[in-house]
C-alpha cells in the first residue's frame, strides 16, 4: 500500500509519485491504490485531480487516515462503484502549502521621472523593495494555475515583475497628481507604501490567486551622477535663491511701512493728546471754579435776555399792530416784559448766590505729594498726578530728559534724575528709528 504524504521542508507545490516512480515517466504513477495511508500535515492542502482535472478533492489538514470512498466525495459518487475498492484508481495529487511565507526582493530599474514643476527635466530613478505574500484561497489558486505544469521559480519571477511594473505607476503617478518635489520624493516612502499596497494587493489575489502580508518600499534612489540630476538641482538652486531674496524683501518693504506708518500716526497721536490735556486742563478749571462759572453763565443768558427785550420794544421791529401797520405793538411789548422780568429774576438770583460764593484766592492750592509739574517750551504745563505720568511716559509726552517740579523741590530737575521717577522709563520701549 502506498504512503501519500509530502516530507518536503520548503515547498510551495509539490506533486506526489509512488515509491520507485519517477513523476513523469510512467502513467502508473497515477495509479493510487485502495487502502493507501494519506497523511495531511497542519497548513497543508493534497488536493486529488480526475481524469481531465475538472474534478478535484480537497483533503485539508491536520488528516491521517486510510483512504476510502467516503473520504473522497468524488470517487465514492463516479468511481467507487466501478471498481468497488479493488482495483488502483487514476488521481494526480498535488500539496499546496498555506504556510509558508514566501518574501519576493523585487526592484524597478532606473526610468526617467519628472518633478511637476519642471516638465522638461527627466531624472533617473530606481525603487528597491520586499514583497511578502502566501497562498490563502487555495480553490481560487488552483482554478488560476494549471498545477501539473506548475513551476514555482516562474511563478515568484511573474509575480516580482508584476510588483515592479506596479510600483513604477504608482511612483509616477504620485509625482503627477500629488506635485511632489523629485528631489524630495525619498521623504514620502511611507505614502508609497501605501499606494503600492492597495494597488498590488487586490492584483495579485486576482491574477496569482496569492494574499498580500505586506510589502517595504526598502529605497527610492535619484541617479545623482546623471545629467538631469545636475539640471534639477541647479534649477531649484536659483528657484530657491530667488524667492528667499523676494521674501527678504517683502519684509524689508513691510518693517518699512510700518515704521513710516507708526512715525505719522506718532505725530497725529501727539496733537489729539495735546488738544486732550488741553481740554481737560479747561474741564478742571472749570470744575475748581464752578461757582464762577456759574455766575458768568447766568449773566450772559441774563445779557441775551435784555437784548431780546430791547429788541422786542424798538418801533418797526417786525411786530404787527392791531391794524396791520408796522409800528408798537402791544403783544411784543407784554412778551418782552415777561421775558425780562424772567431774566431779571435769574440776575437777580445769581447775584444773591455770587456773595455767598468762596472765590479761590490767588495762590493756586497745594499740589499732591503723588505727582509733578511738568515744563513744556518753557512755560509750567500743569500739575498731572503718577498715573497720568506713567501713560506719559509710554506715549512719549514724558521723556528722561524732561523738566518736573513738586512742592518741597528748590529748583526744576530732569525726570530721570527722581527715583520715583526713573522707573517709569525703563517700562517704555525705546524711540523708533527714522529709516
Amino acid at each position: 500500500m502506498d504512503d501519500i504524504r509530502c516530507d518536503e521542508q520548503e515547498y510551495l507545490i509539490w506533486k506526489w509519485s509512488p515509491d520507485g516512480m519517477t513523476v513523469g515517466k510512467t502513467q502508473k504513477e497515477n495509479a493510487i491504490r485502495w487502502g493507501s495511508s494519506l497523511r495531511v500535515k497542519p497548513g497543508e492542502v493534497a488536493a486529488f485531480f480526475y481524469g481531465d482535472g475538472t474534478r478535484v478533492d480537497y483533503i485539508e489538514g491536520p488528516f491521517d487516515e486510510i483512504l476510502k470512498t467516503g473520504n473522497l466525495p468524488v470517487l465514492s459518487s463516479i468511481l467507487g462503484l466501478a471498481y468497488d475498492g479493488g482495483t488502483p484508481f487514476q488521481a494526480e495529487v498535488y500539496f499546496i502549502n498555506l504556510a509558508k511565507i514566501i518574501q519576493t526582493r523585487f526592484a524597478v530599474p532606473y526610468f526617467d521621472a519628472f518633478d511637476a514643476r519642471y516638465p522638461d527635466v527627466a531624472v533617473p530613478l530606481a525603487v528597491r523593495g520586499t514583497l511578502t505574500y502566501r497562498i490563502e484561497d487555495y480553490r481560487h489558486f488552483v482554478t488560476l494555475h494549471r498545477l501539473s505544469t506548475f513551476a514555482p521559480d516562474d511563478f515568484i519571477k511573474q509575480i516580482r515583475d508584476a510588483v515592479s511594473r506596479y510600483t513604477k505607476e504608482v511612483v509616477t503617478n504620485m509625482l503627477a497628481d500629488c506635485d511632489l518635489p523629485l528631489l524630495q520624493i525619498e521623504r514620502q516612502i511611507s505614502s508609497i507604501n501605501l499606494k503600492i499596497a492597495e494597488k498590488v494587493t487586490p492584483r495579485l489575489f486576482q491574477d496569482f490567486g496569492v494574499k498580500v502580508a505586506s510589502i517595504d518600499v526598502g529605497a527610492i534612489e535619484l541617479d545623482k551622477a546623471s545629467v538631469g540630476y545636475s539640471q534639477l538641482m541647479s534649477v531649484t538652486r536659483d528657484v530657491t535663491l530667488a524667492t528667499i531674496q523676494a521674501e527678504k524683501e517683502a519684509r524689508v518693504k513691510q518693517i518699512r511701512e510700518m515704521q513710516r506708518t507708526n512715525m505719522e500716526n506718532y505725530a497725529e497721536t501727539l496733537r489729539v493728546n495735546r488738544e486732550e490735556m488741553q481740554y481737560g486742563w479747561h474741564k478742571r478749571t472749570q470744575s475748581e471754579n464752578f461757582p464762577a462759572y456759574q455766575v458768568e453763565a447766568q449773566t450772559s443768558v441774563g445779557v441775551a435776555g435784555a437784548n431780546a427785550l430791547g429788541d422786542l420794544g424798538k418801533s418797526g421791529s417786525g411786530s404787527v399792530n392791531i391794524a396791520g401797520d408796522a409800528g408798537f405793538s402791544p403783544v411784543g411789548l407784554a412778551a418782552g416784559m415777561a421775558v425780562g422780568s424772567a431774566v431779571g429774576q435769574n440776575i437777580a438770583t445769581a447775584m444773591n448766590q455770587s456773595s455767598f460764593i468762596q472765590y479761590p484766592s490767588q495762590t493756586p492750592p497745594s499740589v499732591p505729594v503723588d505727582g509733578y509739574h511738568i515744563a513744556r517750551d518753557g512755560l509750567d504745563a500743569g500739575f498731572f498726578s503718577m498715573t497720568q505720568l506713567q501713560q506719559m511716559a509710554r506715549n512719549g509726552q514724558l521723556r528722561p530728559e524732561s523738566l518736573v517740579w513738586k512742592p518741597g523741590m528748590k529748583n526744576w530737575e530732569i525726570a530721570r534724575d527722581r527715583s520715583d521717577l526713573s522707573s517709569l522709563f525703563e517700562e517704555t520701549p525705546p524711540p523708533i528709528p527714522r529709516v
